[in-house]
């Protein structure tokens, strides 16, 4: 018999967080957050933490487990997570995977192989091509040889259009060529998944009114820390979500009304495109985020 994990996943803001804490209490369990950016130290508003008084309710674990600048990967949460399953488990304990990265949940539940190293030089040369004609001239590069990777990275986000680039030169091969070609093996776990929706409308206004309220809780203080402690706009981390906005601020590139209507319209795309992942799992279990008594029962049907 394989290990039985009960997977929570939906789109940002959605209320994640609180069903999971709620349901790891009812069933003895506790979180796994599968988030791509609650690993990072440091990087707590905008990435919308669990708070302490969360965290004490529930043990978290896979949040703060490597700074804005190191390299982190799917098939590096996998390894990890796997770690921790097997110690809850040993202990009567039941995993909740919590979060809204599906390639996480999907190297968690299949295993992943890293991709191969990096060619140093060659990013070296376009890293240094970028700062002499702009990210703008090399995501154009990248249009014209890998159009569909060019589509979801950002013009600005330097970092994953130079590993774009890099990938093609020394491959021959487009990045999302890699990315379609990904052998994911068969299932590790027994997995009920639950993916937690409201309607669109009310999505979208969770969304807004989380934007002002990590505005209100500091995050523009904290985008600024991040800055003063040496952490380049320019890193995976740091071009993400929220702080790429927050960043383009405090340089002076956009202004203030500019960076809260684009994080918001990011945000808003985000979650559009985390839907169209999840949908396309046929084994997912849909709820509202007020049904948690429905997914308690599906929780015992699961587990007896």
């Amino acid at each position: 018999m394989k290990p039985k994990i009960i997977i929570i996943c939906g789109p940002t803001g959605v209320g994640k967080t609180s069903a999971a804490i709620k349901l790891s209490q009812k069933f003895t369990g506790e979180i796994i957050g599968a988030d791509s950016m609650q690993i990072y130290r440091k990087m707590d508003i905008g990435t919308a933490k669990p708070t302490r008084t969360e965290q004490a309710d529930v043990p978290h674990h896979m949040i703060d487990v490597t700074n804005p600048d190191e390299q982190f990967d799917a098939a590096l949460f996998a390894e990890k997570a796997d770690h921790i399953i097997n110690s809850l488990i040993s202990r009567g304990i039941t995993p909740f995977i919590v979060g809204g990265t599906g390639l996480y949940i999907k190297a968690l539940m299949h295993g992943l192989s890293r991709a191969r190293p990096a060619a140093r030089e060659v990013l070296k040369r376009l890293k240094n091509e970028a700062e002499k004609y702009g990210s703008d001239d090399l995501h154009r590069r990248l249009s014209e040889c890998d159009p569909k990777t060019a589509e979801k990275i950002h013009p600005n986000d330097t970092f994953r259009i130079t590993r774009a680039l890099e990938i093609f030169e020394v491959t021959g091969k487009p990045m999302s060529a890699f990315h379609d070609e990904h052998q994911f093996s068969e299932k590790k776990y027994q997995a009920l998944k639950i993916c937690i929706m409201t309607d669109r409308e009310k999505l979208y206004k969770r969304i807004n009114q989380r934007v002002e309220k990590m505005i209100e809780d500091g995050f523009l203080n904290e985008v600024k820390m991040l800055l003063k402690k040496g952490y380049s706009p320019d890193l995976k981390s740091m071009q993400s979500l929220g702080y790429r906005h927050m960043a383009e601020y405090i340089s002076g590139k956009i202004s203030w009304e500019q960076a809260l209507d684009t994080m918001k319209r990011d945000t808003r795309r985000y979650a559009k495109r985390q839907l169209t992942w999840f949908k396309a799992d046929h084994e997912m279990k849909w709820f509202t985020p007020d049904q948690i008594e429905r997914m308690q029962n599906e929780i015992e049907i699961f587990q007896h």
